[in-house]
C-alpha cells in the first residue's frame, strides 16, 4: 500500500545511506539469491527489489526473467547500455521468447479503467481526462463492429493520450503522493500505450474491441485499445546488438526460418542442432489417424480418445498424462471416462490452479497409485515438469495445439502472410507443433526412460506436419 518514494515507504526513506552497509552485507557470502537479498535489505532497511538492482553491478552472472533485458524498460538492458557492459546473454526456453515479447510490446487501455482514474484523479489532471474520454467516446461512435482493426493510432487520440502524460509526470514532480493507486495504473498503462503507439508500424496492429452488446446504451458501452504487437524483431534486435553475444536453446526451436523471422535474428545466425541422449527405441510414437479433433468433430471424438486411453491403460497400467486443447474439451473427455472406465483413475487440471493446487496435482504421479492425469496443451503441465521413470510412462496429445481461430488471430495471421508469405504456418502451424513436441517430451526426462505418446488427430497423417515432428522418433 505503499507509493515507491522517501515520503511513503520507509524502505525507501533513505534508501542510499544504508545502502553501502546492506550491499556488503549481501556480498558476504558467495551467492546472491533471493533469501540473502531479501534478509540482508530488512536488516538494513531498503528495499529488497531495488537492493537486487544495485547488486546486478556487482554480479558476474544474473540470473532473471526474460523481461530483464528484453522488456521496453527493461533493468539489464538499461545498465548494459549506462555503463557500457561487455555482456554475454543465455536465453533458457527460447521457443517462448516470442510470446512473451508480444506481451512486452503491447499495450491495452480500457475504458473502464479511464472513468475510474477520472473519478479519483486530483482537479489539475481533470481536463487532459476529459479531453481523452471525448476522443475514446468518438472512436466508439464511428465503430460499427464489436471488433476493428485500424490502419495506425488516430492523430487526436495519440495526441490526447501523450497531453495526459505530460500532466501526469508534472503533477508527479511537484506532488508525488497527489495521485492514488487506481488512477496510477492507469497512467502508467496509458504511458506504455503511448510509448508503443508512437513506434507503431508494421509489426504490430491497432484494434479496438467494444466489451459489451452493441445493443446496450452507447455511453454504457465500453471499449479496449489495443497496440498489439505481431512480430517483436524490431524490438529484439537492439537487445541482441547491445550484447557481446546472444546464445538461445531450446529442445523445440525450429524451423529455424520462423524464429529468425520473428524474433529478428540477423541472417548469419549460427543454428546447432544437436543430438539429444534419447534413443528412437525409448519412445513409442502412435498416431490415432481415424479421429479427428477439429471443433466441429469435437462431439465424434469423445468415444475413440476415451477408448484408446483405456486401451492403453489396460494392456500397459502406470502413469499418463493427457493433453487436449480447452478445458471444456478436458472435462467432457475426463466425465466420459468416468462413465465409461470407472476403475480407472483420473484428475484433471483445473482453472486457475494455484501452486499448492499444481504441486497437489504433479503429486499423483509421484505416489503409488496410478492412472491418467488430464491436462490443457500449453498450460502449466506442459512444460519445466519432470516426471522421471515409472512416475511417467505415456502420453494423449489429442490436438495439433493450433491456437484459437478468432477475429484477433486471424488479423495477426493477415499480417504475418503480409509480412513473410507464410500466415497459417507462422500464426497457426509452428507454434501448435512446437507445443505438441515440448508435451510428448514429458514422457522421456533420462536417457533410462521408456514410454509411448499417442498423437490422435487425422492431421498427423499429413507430411507438412510429421517434418515438424523431432528426428530421432519413429512414428509408427
Amino acid at each position: 500500500d505503499k507509493a515507491c518514494n522517501g515520503e511513503s515507504c520507509p524502505l525507501a526513506r533513505g534508501f542510499y545511506d544504508r545502502l553501502d552497509a546492506a550491499r556488503s552485507a549481501a556480498l558476504a557470502g558467495p551467492r546472491l539469491d533471493r533469501a540473502t537479498v531479501r534478509e540482508a535489505a530488512l536488516a538494513h532497511d531498503v528495499c529488497p527489489y531495488y537492493l537486487a538492482q544495485e547488486l546486478a553491478r556487482w554480479a558476474d552472472v544474473v540470473v532473471g526473467d526474460y523481461n530483464y533485458y528484453y522488456d521496453s524498460s527493461a533493468m539489464l538492458y538499461a545498465l548494459t547500455q549506462i555503463n557500457q557492459w561487455r555482456v554475454g546473454v543465455l536465453v533458457d526456453e527460447a521457443h517462448n521468447l516470442l510470446d512473451r515479447a508480444r506481451r512486452m510490446y503491447t499495450a491495452s487501455l480500457d475504458q473502464a479503467a479511464l472513468r475510474l482514474a477520472r473519478n479519483t484523479a486530483p482537479p489539475t489532471l481533470r481536463k487532459p481526462l476529459e479531453r481523452l474520454q471525448r476522443e475514446w467516446n468518438a472512436l466508439k461512435r464511428a465503430q460499427t463492429a464489436s471488433y476493428e482493426v485500424y490502419a495506425d493510432v488516430p492523430g487526436k487520440l495519440l495526441s490526447a493520450a501523450q497531453n495526459l502524460i505530460g500532466a501526469v509526470t508534472d503533477q508527479l514532480a511537484e506532488a508525488p503522493l497527489s495521485i492514488d493507486q487506481t488512477s496510477l495504473r492507469f497512467f502508467f498503462d496509458a504511458m506504455h500505450f503511448v510509448a508503443l503507439a508512437e513506434q507503431f508500424g508494421e509489426h504490430s496492429i491497432f484494434d479496438i474491441t467494444l466489451t459489451t452488446d452493441r445493443h446496450a446504451p452507447r455511453d454504457k458501452t465500453s471499449c479496449v485499445l489495443c497496440v498489439r504487437n505481431v512480430i517483436p524483431a524490431p524490438f529484439l534486435a537492439p537487445r541482441y546488438a547491445a550484447a557481446r553475444t546472444t546464445v538461445m536453446f531450446s529442445g523445440t526451436l525450429s524451423p529455424h526460418h520462423f524464429y529468425r523471422d520473428t524474433l529478428g535474428l540477423a541472417e548469419d545466425t549460427s543454428w546447432l542442432d544437436v543430438e539429444g541422449p534419447f534413443r528412437a527405441e525409448q519412445l513409442q510414437v502412435r498416431v490415432a489417424g481415424n479421429v479427428s479433433t477439429r471443433w466441429r468433430d469435437r462431439d465424434r471424438s469423445l468415444e475413440p480418445i476415451v477408448e484408446l486411453i483405456a486401451r492403453q491403460y489396460t494392456a500397459q497400467p502406470g502413469n499418463y498424462l493427457g493433453f487436449l486443447s480447452s478445458f471444456e474439451y478436458l472435462q467432457r473427455v475426463v466425465a466420459l471416462m468416468r462413465e465409461r472406465n470407472p476403475d480407472v483413475p483420473v484428475w484433471a487440471q483445473e482453472p486457475g490452479m494455484d501452486e499448492a493446487a499444481r504441486d497437489a496435482f504433479l503429486a499423483r504421479f509421484r505416489g503409488t497409485d496410478q492412472g491418467v492425469g488430464f491436462a490443457v496443451l500449453g498450460g502449466a503441465f506442459s512444460e519445466g515438469v519432470d516426471l522421471v521413470g515409472q512416475q511417467l510412462i505415456g502420453a494423449f496429445i489429442a490436438t495439433l495445439g493450433l491456437p484459437q481461430m478468432n477475429e484477433v488471430n486471424e488479423q495477426m495471421r493477415r499480417t504475418m502472410e503480409a509480412r513473410f508469405g507464410s500466415g497459417y504456418e507462422y500464426m497457426y502451424l509452428y507454434p501448435g507443433l512446437q507445443k505438441v513436441v515440448q508435451a510428448a517430451g514429458r514422457v522421456i526426462r533420462t536417457e533410462h526412460d521408456e514410454g509411448v505418446v499417442h498423437l490422435i488427430d487425422d492431421r498427423y497423417r499429413r507430411p507438412e506436419v510429421r517434418r515438424l515432428l523431432p528426428r530421432w522418433w519413429q512414428v509408427q
